[in-house]
């Protein structure tokens, strides 16, 4: 899939996943280096915010944006993934004073080769945000077309309100 990136096109490893499909169980690290599967995660209903790098602005505000709003949904299980090391991560919670949200490091690339949106050139995750029931099935996707832009919080928080 091709999308832009600060005015140039940049290409993810295949065509993404779609509402309707099942989302492949994946493996990342949690900010204890310990490998959480996708299967470990649909207890309940689950919000992924993708993330190209948590140090960067859009993507900083992103985070921040999902997890205020998401604070108050204990129906939903909610992380942050990025390419960025745990202790990249950790370095960012800590300066932005955020505790209870779930960072999860994609440094393997399973997660991004799984889902298509890896951008292997510049070793990045497009920007997305997607909502995956307990039964894998993807009920809410969105990339981003332009990955400078921020996602259309209001669509993936409708969807999140559906559910309560």
């Amino acid at each position: 899939m091709n999308l832009d990136f600060k005015g140039k096109t940049i290409t993810t490893n295949g065509d993404p996943l779609t509402v309707g499909s099942k989302f492949p169980d994946f493996t990342v690290l949690n900010k204890d280096n310990k490998e959480v599967k996708l299967s470990d995660l649909l207890d309940k209903p689950l919000l992924i915010s993708v993330v190209p790098d948590i140090d960067t602005r859009v993507c900083s505000i992103q985070t921040k944006h999902f997890n205020k709003e998401v604070d108050g949904h204990s129906e939903i299980n909610f992380v942050t993934i990025s390419t960025n090391t745990v202790e990249e991560q950790s370095h960012w919670c800590a300066s932005e004073n955020v505790e209870n949200m779930q960072m999860l490091s994609d440094v393997n690339h399973d997660f991004g080769n799984k889902s298509h949106i890896w951008i292997k050139d510049l070793d990045i995750l497009a920007r997305s945000v997607w909502v995956v029931d307990p039964s894998c099935e993807i009920i809410y996707s969105e990339i981003v077309p332009v990955q400078s832009n921020e996602p259309s919080y209001d669509k993936v928080l409708d969807q999140v309100n559906q559910m309560s």
